[in-house]
């Protein structure tokens, strides 16, 4: 593979737009360059080539999430990159047997890591008061996903294709065991990384309506009715072309928030948080 390869698409601004949106479009013209082209092609994949990164990938991504915003400077993430096949199998088992974990040619995990800040109190002797508050913790993770997701603009710049793996907090006391945390640290997300098969669907999601999101002045929520029925019929035609069981982003928000049993363990996770050496206050 060439690693100059880049998947911006050579396509308007509406033709992105329509395949973002579907025919919900919104309403004004604006800007446009590669950039925003590259963001708005995004999408989730989970059939990769066995095909490697080229050499340096890894370390160009983490500058990449090095760049990106992180309060104050504190950089509270860190992240490791995991290929023993043994740990990836189980990290695949663990997440619902989600087996692009153990194919992709990079799988990183992303971890709200207060451990470090914890060891500089130490070193310094130096009682850290903020660090075991909700905000601290709640900057951990923005900071981790902030990063993750430069990283992944990044690895599509590329021409790689990326998707977030949200169930490494299924358990994340295993996971935590397995790549070796220090306490006050756990994994927010992993994240597969390489070239899509593309044997495999792959195809741009359509969004909610800006109507829906995007709110001016006060927050409205009068659109909401109109604009998710219109939206249930973009994601069902969407779930019908990728053979999807869950029709409709009604149908899926009721299956995925409906019952408990759909968190899959995260229902656990402030206990389990305890665990690892989160005193959140």
């Amino acid at each position: 593979m060439d690693s100059l390869t880049t998947p911006v698409p050579d396509i308007s601004r509406s033709e992105a737009l329509r395949r973002r949106y579907g025919s919900i479009l919104p309403a004004a013209d604006g800007p446009w360059n590669e950039t925003i082209a590259g963001l708005l092609d995004h999408r989730s994949v989970r059939g990769f080539l066995p095909d490697a990164v080229p050499a340096g990938t890894l370390e160009t991504l983490i500058a990449a999430a090095q760049s990106a915003a992180t309060s104050s400077n504190m950089q509270l993430w860190s992240a490791i990159t995991i290929d023993d096949p043994a740990t990836r199998k189980e990290l695949a088992t663990l997440a619902g047997n989600q087996k692009h974990i153990e194919d992709c040619p990079l799988y990183l995990c992303w971890i709200a890591d207060l451990s470090r800040n914890q060891r500089l109190s130490e070193a310094e002797q130096v009682d850290f008061e903020s660090l075991p508050w909700l905000e601290t913790f709640m900057v951990a993770c923005i900071d981790a996903a902030l990063a993750a997701q430069n990283a992944v603009v990044a690895a599509n710049s590329l021409g790689l294709r990326t998707v977030y793996i949200g169930a490494m907090r299924n358990d994340p006391a295993r996971v935590a065991e397995l790549l070796g945390l220090p306490p006050k640290s756990f994994v927010v997300f992993g994240l597969c990384v390489g070239y899509a098969d593309p044997a495999a669907k792959h195809e741009v999601k359509p969004r909610l309506p800006q109507s829906t999101v995007l709110h001016r002045e006060r927050y409205d929520a009068t659109p909401e009715t109109r604009d998710r029925a219109a939206y249930d019929a973009e994601l069902e035609n969407f779930s019908a072309r990728n053979e999807m069981a869950a029709t409709t982003w009604t149908k899926r928000m009721l299956n995925r928030m409906g019952p408990i049993a759909s968190m899959n363990g995260r229902e656990r996770l402030r206990a389990t948080l305890a665990r690892l050496g989160f005193d959140i206050r």
